[in-house]
């Protein structure tokens, strides 16, 4: 940068430019260093300009340093901006340089400012040092940004209902000239209340109980009872999988089996449904294998730093390593703080206040030291034998590591400083060094006191970020609607108040989750009508409904679509727990498959009737039908799930081979009601949509099974003529959906 034996033809038309402009006398008493100078430094030049590896090697942070100049020479003289390069330069739009190809013009009011800062003799306060991270501009968040801001508990609203979700929502509705939906019709309740809590339908049998059941205790004996089912530890443990980018396999070619893998997926459950305090949950995945306590549980927990994918016979061994550790800090940083930290393995972040040094601080915490020989396994993990357990889990090889190096640019070849463990420096209350480990460790203890850093009470990221995450599941959508990106490109959230007070609430109740999730589904804002009368007054004015004005219709995810279908068919199994089945997957599908031969095995049939929770999950070939219905990318974390409505997810329904079978089986189930045709007309409606038909469908149906009858072959007409209808019925946006 600023090199002299590149002077480009723009500087003369630029120095005569300049040369032109009115002088505006000014004095170092009437120019406000931080409102000219530092204002835009902060915003336009610190990014690239400052202390830990400036470009150009111009430091703009300190006085000494800006006014020394970089390696083409000095670029500021104090008292004559028209003799200073660096006015030259953002003048003719060369500085700050292109951005994705876009030039970066300083506007003219921003020019100005150095102008009068640089003729009152470049004042610069003794002492200060400029940070880019200082304080939040219009183009990066500091340090001030308001995740990284300690949890203040608000006062709840008053005048707006006793129940605190609803009371901060309202008063949102108010200032915004909205007012919520009606309650919802009680059988469209408990439905979403199921799919919610365990991700599975009622029956029909409960669903009838419900609506006749008058009592004002019913709806919250039955969120008690739900969230004490061991379902509800399988419906939550997948929405903490997609952020922990569960997989049972590696990826790449070979796609190697993670054994055990299937024990990190019962803890998860057996986690959610023992209700294990949050603080603690991030322990045991971390550092299960370095606490005082630790057992064989603790040791399974520690496969979330396993998970990702992992090439057993890489290019580069050296290389390779630190894109393992890349995964390592991305998957904890992502899932447990919200935050893009990966970002800044090759540089400071653009965007939020982490620094590459926060990066390799962070990573120390997972460094297992240089690539040898022995440590070419050990990126992949470490052996039952140094684990002590047969899992697939996690633990230091040493206590004491050699050094861990920051990369230029990321490169392996080019280290920098030594740096050591530590958290994020953005949130400065709980800034620390780590502590070596004690005599008598066989570990470093980072990890331990990483995890620990996370789940600090002062912590104000992780309540916030798991509070949100529950909120996104059971209304739809975030309170801040980036769940994986609280950060300056992520949304603000909608509510701040409710979010700190839910985090403040999961804090001061012990971290235990089923709390929340009772405060949540218990609250008018869940149990309102997914319509409002002023419905078009309301889309106007927002249209995203991110004040929650009704509540979301939403379309039920892969697993859950596939769950229900099995209910209705009579062929769920319950079976909690245990090793993973092999759904049926065809021939074609199998044609990508390096190894087709043995490569991939069903499981016998009855085993395939287990939720889709225990349905084995191959990086390299995820079952199809789930594809469609958006299952998740599980080689990153993923806190938020696309959900689309696209042509194939209707053809898969009408015509996939599983569903087809499904529907001879709900069939049969619903045949076995006896022989007459209302009777098992009214069976299928309810197994299917938990009502009775009315008159209209009932009639439709049977004028269906006519039809059917005359147009299939004379041999099992009847049963397919029920299969027929029974499809159908799988295949209406009333199965598909929840009100």
């Amino acid at each position: 940068m600023f090199t002299k034996c590149q002077q480009p033809l723009g500087l003369v038309f630029a120095a005569i430019f300049v040369a032109c402009v009115p002088v505006r006398a000014a004095s170092a008493a009437d120019v406000n260093f931080e409102q000219t100078a530092a204002n835009v430094f902060l915003r336009r030049c610190l990014e690239c300009h400052q202390s830990a590896d400036p470009n150009g090697e111009l430091d703009l942070t300190r006085k000494d340093r800006a006014l020394a100049g970089g390696a083409s020479g000095k670029v500021i003289v104090p008292g004559d901006a028209e003799s200073s390069e660096l006015i030259a330069r953002v003048v003719v739009g060369e500085m700050p340089p292109e951005k994705n190809g876009k030039p970066q013009h300083l506007p003219a009011a921003e020019i100005q400012m150095l102008r009068d800062w640089i003729n009152a003799g470049a004042p610069w306060p003794e002492g200060r040092v400029l940070d880019a991270y200082e304080r939040t501009t219009d183009v990066r968040a500091g340090r001030d940004w308001w995740s990284l801001q300690p949890v203040k508990r608000p006062e709840v609203p008053t005048g707006f209902g006793a129940q605190p979700v609803d009371a901060f929502v309202r008063q949102k509705l108010q200032q915004h000239g909205l007012s919520p939906a009606p309650p919802a019709d009680k059988r469209a309740l408990l439905r979403r209340l199921y799919m919610d809590l365990i991700g599975l339908p009622p029956t029909a049998e409960e669903m009838d109980a419900f609506a006749a059941n008058d009592s004002p205790e019913a709806y919250e004996r039955q969120v008690d009872r739900l969230l004490s089912l061991p379902q509800f530890g399988e419906r939550w443990a997948r929405h903490w999988l997609d952020v922990a980018r569960f997989a049972e396999t590696n990826g790449y070619e070979r796609d190697a089996e993670k054994p055990f893998a299937w024990k990190y997926r019962d803890w998860v459950t057996n986690a959610c449904n023992s209700d294990m305090p949050f603080d603690r949950f991030v322990l045991e995945q971390l550092a299960g294998d370095e606490l005082p306590d630790r057992t064989e549980s603790t040791v399974i927990a520690t496969g979330f730093i396993r998970l990702g994918t992992w090439d057993d016979e890489p290019n580069d061994a050296s290389e390779y390593q630190y894109e393992r550790l890349e995964d390592m800090v991305h998957a904890s940083t992502t899932a447990i703080l919200g935050l893009t930290v990966k970002c800044a393995r090759c540089h400071d972040h653009k965007f939020d206040p982490i620094t590459q040094a926060d990066y390799y601080r962070v990573a120390a915490a997972f460094w297992p030291g240089p690539v040898a020989s022995r440590d070419r396994k050990f990126l992949g993990g470490p052996t039952k034998e140094e684990l002590g357990f047969d899992v697939l889990g996690w633990t230091d090889l040493t206590k004491q590591p050699k050094p861990l190096h920051a990369l230029k640019k990321g490169d392996v070849h080019r280290p920098l400083q030594e740096v050591s463990a530590g958290p994020l420096s953005g949130i400065p209350e709980l800034d620390r060094e780590f502590l070596p480990p004690p005599a008598d460790a066989k570990t470093t203890q980072r990890r331990l006191q990483l995890a620990q850093w996370m789940s600090d009470s002062r912590n104000p990221l992780t309540p916030r970020v798991i509070v949100n995450r529950l909120w996104e599941h059971h209304f739809g959508a975030g309170l801040v609607r980036t769940p994986d990106n609280f950060g300056f490109n992520g949304q603000p959230p909608t509510h701040p108040e409710l979010l700190d007070w839910l985090a403040g609430e999961l804090v001061d109740g012990g971290w235990r989750l089923k709390r929340l999730h009772k405060l949540m589904v218990m609250s008018e804002t869940y149990r309102q009508s997914s319509l409002n009368p002023r419905q078009p007054e309301f889309e106007l004015k927002d249209s995203g409904n991110h004040f929650w004005w009704h509540a979301e219709r939403r379309r039920l995810d892969a697993e859950s679509l596939r769950d229900a279908i099995l209910a209705t068919s009579g062929q769920l199994d319950l079976k909690v727990g245990g090793p993973s089945f092999h759904a049926p997957i065809s021939e074609e599908a199998l044609e990508g498959l390096s190894m087709k031969s043995g490569a991939y095995q069903a499981s016998p049939p009855e085993e395939t009737r287990r939720r889709s929770l225990y349905l084995y999950s191959k990086r390299g070939l995820i079952v199809p039908f789930m594809t469609t219905f958006d299952m998740c990318d599980n080689a990153v974390p993923t806190g938020r799930r696309d959900v689309t409505t696209v042509a194939p997810q209707a053809l898969a329904l009408l015509n996939n081979s599983w569903v087809h079978e499904q529907s001879l089986q709900f069939a049969k189930r619903v045949c076995a009601q006896g022989l007459d045709t209302n009777a098992r007309i009214d069976a299928a409606w309810r197994f299917a949509l938990l009502r009775s038909p009315t008159d209209n469908e009932r009639e439709v149906a049977r004028g269906h099974l006519e039809a059917q009858r005359k147009n299939l072959p004379d041999k099992n007409s009847e049963l397919l003529s029920w299969v027929s209808l029974c499809h159908v019925l799988l295949n209406t946006n009333e199965f598909i959906y929840v009100d």
